[in-house]
């Protein structure tokens, strides 16, 4: 086991790392940027080092300076947490090559998923469906025009080096799409200095519903479920819960096999999600595979038990999983709300400023993670995430009473919050019913 550990991120998941270590027994690093300077968080890490001034290029992004860190630190491991370099295999890659070890997957299964269009090949390979579009990158407009007119409209323009939305546009015609492919090079180009995309068939009624893996270097693979994540804005996620809803238990054994398939087949080790859409018929189609810890693990974690940042580690320092397939249970239903500082009356504008009241929920079934405390500034260089809120429950019905119940105590002045827009959603008869798909935020508000 690790001695010592560096996070390389900051905020609500540099704090669960934090939380993680401690409980292990082992001795934690933070590193911060002069806009983070001062972060209560940091206080509970052994050693906290500055890495540079708030914008992430010069800090949370810059390899050189967190390796630095993680030298003079004297640090066994790196644990990234998500975004940021989470994903990057050239950082896992230099980690490595400095005897420190990478918290994540090996470099080449990294790659290979981290491709949209590799991990197309790799699900063909493993017997999943892929949706139909390009067999690879597009190599211009006349192409992306010939498939279109091959699968029908509407088309999803998508960049085959990442992910969260960006370079993703949706065409429903020849003009259309022909902007939105030089759009989509883009934003791609932008965000992961990678112009290219492809294109694929846009599935309309699809629900998002991802199965959370985790794999040891021994060959030992396993599911641990499902989380639904169909409610969405420009496909970043707002709500998700666990079980989905809408699956028959027939789809999610079939769901959660083909996920530990997808694994195997990649070669994957470590914690991952894979994710799909899933049509109205139940017919599921690889999206994409995220190759690290996602920011809705801790549903995972209520209805399974598992710790997952600590299995993470635990696998990472060459330790067998603990636990067989029959052995991971889920029990109950599990909701997230995540509580960002956006003003949903304005377009979701983000709001940075300081935290002037912050009271927190609590009371049976109830779980917040977050980095803020009543002082804390929410700063317009990164993610605007205050908390995210959580319950678990033995019923459906019974954690959406508790999340009513949990929106309506918490309590933030300072800054716009999603809480009014959770309650609404919490709200809507078809929510309630789980009649919704990825589009169905869009469609109501």
């Amino acid at each position: 086991m690790f001695a010592r550990i560096l996070v390389a991120n900051r905020g609500e998941i540099a704090l669960r790392v934090i939380r993680a270590c401690r409980e292990m027994g082992l001795e934690v690093v933070a590193v911060y940027s002069e806009a983070d300077r001062g972060a209560r968080y940091l206080s509970l890490a052994d050693e906290a080092i500055c890495i540079g001034p708030g914008a992430p290029a010069q800090s949370y992004l810059n390899i050189a300076r967190i390796i630095s860190a993680a030298e003079v630190a004297d640090v066994d491991a790196i644990h990234p947490g998500y975004g940021f370099l989470a994903e990057n295999a050239h950082f896992a890659e230099v980690c490595r090559s400095c005897n420190i070890e990478f918290i994540g997957p090996g470099v080449e299964a990294m790659q290979r998923v981290g491709d949209k269009v590799e991990a197309k090949r790799i699900a063909r390979a493993a017997r999943i469906y892929t949706i139909p579009g390009s067999e690879g990158a597009l190599g211009d407009v006349d192409e992306a025009l010939r498939v279109a007119h091959e699968i029908g409209y509407p088309v999803l323009v998508k960049a085959a080096a990442g992910g969260g939305g960006r370079g993703m546009r949706v065409a429903h015609n020849d003009i259309s799409l022909s902007q939105a492919v030089g759009q989509g090079q883009s934003e791609a180009e932008a965000a992961f200095k990678d112009n290219r995309v492809y294109l694929e068939k846009h599935i309309e009624g699809a629900r998002h519903v991802e199965v959370q893996i985790l794999a040891d270097t021994h060959g030992r693979c396993v599911h641990l479920w499902e989380r639904d994540c169909s409610l969405q804005r420009r496909h970043q996620k707002l709500v998700e819960e666990s079980p989905s809803p809408s699956l028959s238990d027939k789809t999610r054994a079939k769901l959660c096999d083909a996920a530990v398939r997808m694994a195997k087949e990649a070669g994957y080790t470590g914690a991952g999600t894979v994710e799909f859409l899933v049509d109205p018929n139940e017919t599921f189609y690889l999206l994409e595979v995220n190759a690290r810890i996602q920011v809705e693990h801790p549903v995972t974690e209520l209805v399974t038990g598992i710790d997952l940042v600590q299995e993470q580690i635990r696998v990472a320092a060459g330790e067998r999983l603990r636990f067989r397939q029959k052995d991971v249970v889920q029990r109950g239903h599990a909701i997230e709300c995540r509580i960002n500082a956006e003003d949903c009356a304005n377009g979701f504008r983000p709001s940075p400023g300081t935290l002037t009241r912050l009271c927190l929920p609590g009371g049976p079934g109830v779980r917040v993670d977050t980095h803020c405390c009543q002082g804390t500034t929410i700063v317009p260089n990164y993610d605007s995430l205050i908390a995210k809120l959580l319950v678990h429950r033995a019923t459906r019905e019974a954690a959406l009473a508790t999340m009513r119940r949990a929106l309506a105590e918490f309590v933030v002045d300072g800054v716009a919050t999603t809480i009014p827009l959770h309650q609404e959603i919490l709200a809507n008869p078809d929510f309630m019913a789980g009649r919704v798909d990825t589009g169905w935020v869009e469609r109501i508000w």
